[in-house]
């Protein structure tokens, strides 16, 4: 056997692996519960585990809570990162390459380092138990800074030459030629900040207390536990309805967020 047919192979069973757990899931979520460990075809179809799950938590509250967080910390990453990630692309000052490598330290820390950290200043600033608590620590991105950059030296400067003849600012360039021509890098960009930061999980379950402020990560956890009892069908009916945004978001965006990451290459 070739070392081509191995790869395939080898991918196959690594894609058959990842999506097993996903099937399982749709299965029981779409079945009754003693279905779920029975893979017979003609089991009967119900919706009834999704409208149990939906009663039995606050999942419309849990739903507005990370949409609330995921929008503020994708909007704040943009407003940041692109000026400066444009400033360390095309301005010259004197340290930029040092400092652009010191923002590039910020991808080697882990977050979960920053816990203690992190909670005594929100204590100190009277957010605790609050979205804005949540989001905080990521408004700024090291990895969005890195890739609007990478992007935006792919530009061609004779485009930013074009404008700045035609009278633009500093910031007219930057949105008018830029940010356009970066759109693709955008949207993968946002695909990846939003999933990442509608699974996190440890900050808010550290920095969270009620309903209020709870995401979805915490609520599901909080539904899914022994006090809820082990009913398989409908905490995967649940674990899919928070999961289902993410997916339809990944296919409606998949080629953009390819093609924008296989451009980003460092240069």
């Amino acid at each position: 056997m070739s070392t081509r047919s191995l790869e395939i192979l080898g991918a196959w069973l690594l894609a058959i692996i990842w999506v097993l757990p996903l099937l399982y899931a749709v299965w029981t979520a779409f079945h009754p519960a003693e279905f779920a460990t029975s893979f017979t075809l003609l089991a009967p179809l119900t919706l009834d585990n999704f409208r149990h799950a939906w009663d039995a938590a606050p999942f419309a509250r849990y739903f507005l809570n990370t949409t609330m967080l995921v929008t503020l910390i994708l909007v704040a990453q943009f407003l940041i990162c692109t000026p400066a990630a444009f400033a360390f692309a095309r301005l010259e000052f004197p340290g930029r390459d040092i400092v652009f490598g010191v923002v590039l330290v910020q991808l080697m820390v882990m977050p979960d380092v920053l816990l203690t950290g992190n909670y005594r200043t929100m204590a100190q600033l009277g957010l605790v138990d609050t979205i804005l608590s949540i989001a905080l620590p990521y408004l700024g991105s090291a990895f969005g800074i890195f890739l609007l950059r990478q992007t935006f030296r792919q530009i061609p400067q004779a485009l930013d030459d074009a404008a700045r003849l035609e009278g633009c600012t500093l910031m007219g360039r930057l949105w008018r030629v830029y940010v356009p021509l970066a759109r693709p890098t955008y949207i993968a960009y946002g695909l990846v900040s939003v999933s990442y930061h509608w699974n996190n999980f440890l900050w808010p379950l550290v920095i969270t207390n009620s309903v209020k402020t709870r995401p979805l990560t915490v609520g599901l956890s909080v539904f899914a536990s022994t006090d809820q009892g082990i009913d398989w069908s409908i905490i995967t009916a649940a674990t899919l309805m928070t999961s289902a945004p993410l997916l339809l978001a990944f296919l409606l965006f998949q080629r953009q967020f390819v093609q924008s990451f296989m451009r980003a290459g460092i240069r």
